[in-house]
């Protein structure tokens, strides 16, 4: 049975499986030829726009990659799409509506057309070898404006003209110099003298003066003025839906961030190659500033956020440092980005993002676009950072207004995300959603009385589909059956086209009619192979344990029938830090699923823990890491080991854990600074000094190296290398361009120094931070399971 399982687990190279109690075989061959031996499941589902027709991605047959199909809701039978129809079919998502939404418009080929919602009778606006693309309604629908290039284009429906109305140009504006009179005294006397005595002359000069003041005027009429931005990056150009105003953000490059390089050493040159890649964390970063364009004052305005509250507010980590009173006597004002706007229907309020640089602080403000000036409306301090679902998510697209005057929004103010809403004109917020639960997918619906919302309220490891009442209110469940519901819900709003998984069923498509109690629809069959089928995979319980600090801690425990005389126990450690597994639906470790079906068959008992840091338990946890990885999170890894031997009956000498990236960098600090907690530890492409890691991830958790040094050595393993005393197994890809190969060799290098020998090192020329290669996979795997039989399981 072991070798069954082994074979199995790793059956993108070969697999043996038992049907009728006799052994069948899949050659090598076969199966290199059929990676998706598991199965095959749907992704990305989307609609028509007329939400007759949904498409999704899919290979049943097994080839090199997906095709599009497609099924209505009268005809559930997928059918694989034709060439012609993948050239015409476009998401609904690719359309924009007028507000009657009688029109609509959307960009193909890089053209820009017009459509009829009723009759689907569509025109070209655009026919050009430039690209246009976004295009929008404005002016209560009268015009279509489209970006070509780096500028923003309006073409009246009525009239059929278009009209530029940006002229961004790169560098700087020329210094414009007064004309000079070059004609001393004695020449303008004689010029004057000559018109006055020749009237042909005279009449010849006031024809030329009146043609050249015509053409000027003609020429002052199309005047468009030009906006220099030198040799910064300009993005998000946005129009609000008056034409009057547009605002763009101009962005300042870093200057001195050094990148890291990647060595590739198996090329087909035969050369090594160089792979460059991105910065290390605390390297200098670009500034970003806002300004709006007011055509009809023919102004450009800064928009200035020195004056936002709490711009100057010092973090609370400062205080440990000997420089807080300094800086406290002479704060600066910090960096921030702003995103956005977003406006009302008319165009008579805007609503932008203002996220600040040290990830402290959100403010969601509004924009008055002809002083340029902001206006708070709701601020969210986190002294660890801003994040959660929906919370740093901001579209300048999506329909963020339920009228002119009421703006909803996300925020993790109570501790969990949810939905919220602000009148703009008072000022008064109002939370719609509460509870110990996370809103984690938010939108409006048509006609703006609703919430379509996706929710973890009935487990934390389930998401469900709900409708919600603007003004708030009971939330109504749609979606019912056990798992994961990840909803596409089609543009009339009429049907859910459903990606559903539970533990041990990988994702299929289903359909269902928008209403509470209406039955799932499956529509795709082929997400398990009959070889899958063949095996009882088994269901893990998800449990809940106390922590230490009294915590409630959720965990996959998978049990095993017949455990080893001996009580080994194995416990696994998911990557990301902010991610889910402990939950009821299909996971992506699919392989690490597969591997603890197989190390339980051995009689192990494996626990999976959703630990410190992890999402969809709220703030709290999620944050529960700040300036201390390798704190609550390993603490978590322990007292997990705890209820094993309490109440499972493990033995508390036979403990293995592993896991790769976040999970490896944990295994590395379990086997580092908690001897005799773990005898055996796998770490995988880990992190091993998060000085070295980048800024978008370790800078939320560990501010800057150079502000934060105390929090990075507290966290790093590399620190701490001195206290291994188990055996301990790393493998790592030496073409990582995440957790760079120069990591694991640092850490090597410390471990020969320090003279210790119960360790190994397997490196993966040709492996990324995730593998690709089968032989790789498998050959990663058979040296995690030898490490945990040659330890835990000697007498």
């Amino acid at each position: 049975m072991k070798k069954f399982v082994l074979l199995l687990l790793f059956g993108f190279y070969g697999f043996v499986y038992a049907q009728n109690n006799q052994l069948g075989t899949l050659t090598v061959e076969k199966i290199m030829r059929d990676p998706k031996w598991i199965g095959t499941s749907p992704s990305a589902p989307y609609w028509s726009r007329d939400g007759k027709t949904l498409f999704f991605n899919w290979n049943p047959q097994g080839r090199t990659e997906d095709s599009i199909y497609y099924i209505t809701p009268a005809n559930l039978v997928p059918v694989k799409t034709s060439f012609n129809m993948r050239k015409q079919i476009l998401p609904a998502s690719s359309y924009t509506y007028n507000l009657e939404r009688t029109r609509y418009t959307y960009a193909k080929n890089g053209d820009i057309f017009l459509g009829d919602a009723k009759t689907g009778t569509e025109k070209q606006i655009t026919a050009t070898v430039e690209t246009e693309s976004g295009p929008e309604f404005i002016l209560n629908s009268s015009k279509i404006i489209f970006r070509r290039n780096q500028d923003v284009f309006a073409w009246d429906i009525a009239l059929g003209i278009t009209t530029q109305l940006t002229n961004f140009k790169k560098g700087i504006a020329p210094v414009r110099e007064p004309k000079k009179d070059t004609l001393n005294p004695q020449e303008k006397w004689l010029a004057r003298d000559q018109l006055e005595y020749f009237d042909v002359l005279k009449s010849r000069k006031n024809k030329k003066d009146s043609s050249e003041a015509a053409t000027k005027a003609f020429t002052k009429e199309k005047e468009l003025r030009s906006i220099y931005y030198g040799d910064r990056i300009l993005s998000l150009v946005s129009v609000s839906p008056t034409g009057r105003f547009t605002t763009y953000r101009l962005t300042t490059p870093a200057k001195g961030a050094r990148n890291t390089i990647v060595p590739s050493y198996v090329t087909e040159s035969g050369f090594t190659q160089d792979i460059n890649t991105r910065t290390k964390v605390g390297a200098p970063e670009g500034s970003s500033d806002f300004y709006v364009f007011d055509a009809i004052a023919d102004t450009v305005l800064l928009v200035k956020t020195d004056s936002i509250s709490g711009i100057k507010d010092l973090p609370d980590f400062a205080k440990d440092y000997p420089t807080y009173d300094s800086l406290k006597k002479k704060p600066e004002t910090r960096k921030v980005t702003i995103i956005g706007p977003t406006w009302n229907a008319i165009g008579t309020s805007a609503v932008v993002e203002v996220l600040s640089a040290d990830n402290k602080d959100r403010w969601i403000m509004l924009l008055d676009g002809a002083t340029a000036k902001l206006s708070l409306l709701d601020r969210q301090r986190d002294e660890a950072w801003i994040g959660g679902p929906g919370i740093r998510s901001f579209n300048n697209n999506d329909n963020k207004w339920i009228d002119n005057e009421t703006y909803w929004y996300q925020s993790e103010g109570s501790g969990y995300s949810h939905l919220y809403t602000v009148n703009v004109r008072t000022g008064e917020k109002k939370q719609l959603t509460s509870g110990n639960y996370e809103v984690q997918n938010a939108q409006l619906s048509l006609d703006k009385k609703y919430f379509y919302i996706t929710t973890n309220a009935v487990h934390p490891g389930e998401k469900h589909f709900y409708k919600l009442p603007v003004i708030g209110g009971q939330l109504q469940q749609i979606t019912t059956l056990t798992g994961a519901n990840d909803v596409t819900l089609s543009p009339d709003e009429k049907y859910l086209a459903i990606l559903y998984s539970y533990s041990t069923k990988p994702w299929e498509l289903y359909l269902q009619q928008n209403k509470a109690g209406a039955k799932m629809k499956q529509v795709t069959y082929q997400a398990q192979s009959p070889e899958f089928k063949s095996y009882p995979w088994r269901d893990p319980e998800v449990i809940m344990f106390k922590a230490s600090d009294g915590a409630n801690v959720y965990a996959r425990l998978y049990r095993p029938t017949q455990p080893n005389p001996l009580k080994p126990a194995v416990i696994f450690v998911h990557g990301a830090g902010y991610l889910q597994n402990a939950h009821k639906w299909w996971s992506s470790y699919f392989r690490e699923y597969m591997f603890h079906n197989l190390l339980v068959e051995q009689g192990y008992t494996v626990l999976d823990i959703d630990y410190r840091g992890s999402a969809g338990y709220g703030r709290d946890w999620r944050t529960g890491i700040y300036r201390f990885m390798g704190g609550k999170d390993l603490t978590d890894q322990v007292d997990g080991a705890k209820y094993l031997v309490d109440n499972l009956g493990v033995d508390p000498k036979r403990i293995g854990i592993y896991g790769g990236s976040y999970g490896g960098f944990i295994t590395l600090m379990g086997m580092f600074t908690r001897p005799g907690v773990f005898a055996a530890g796998a770490a995988l492409r880990s992190v091993t000094d998060w000085a070295h890691y980048n800024d978008g991830y370790t800078s939320n958790i560990l501010n800057e190296p150079y502000t934060d040094s105390i929090a990075y050595k507290k966290s790093s393993p590399l620190y701490y290398a001195e206290g291994l005393q188990g055996n301990l197994l790393m493998c790592h890809g030496m073409l990582d361009v995440n957790v760079h190969f120069q990591d694991i060799v640092r850490l090597t290098q410390r471990l020969i120094e320090l003279k210790k020998d119960n360790w190994e090192l397997a490196v993966y020329p040709m492996e990324d931070h995730g593998f690709v290669e089968p032989s790789s996979w498998t050959d990663e795997y058979k040296r995690i399971l030898k490490l945990f039989d040659n330890t835990l399981k000697q007498k």
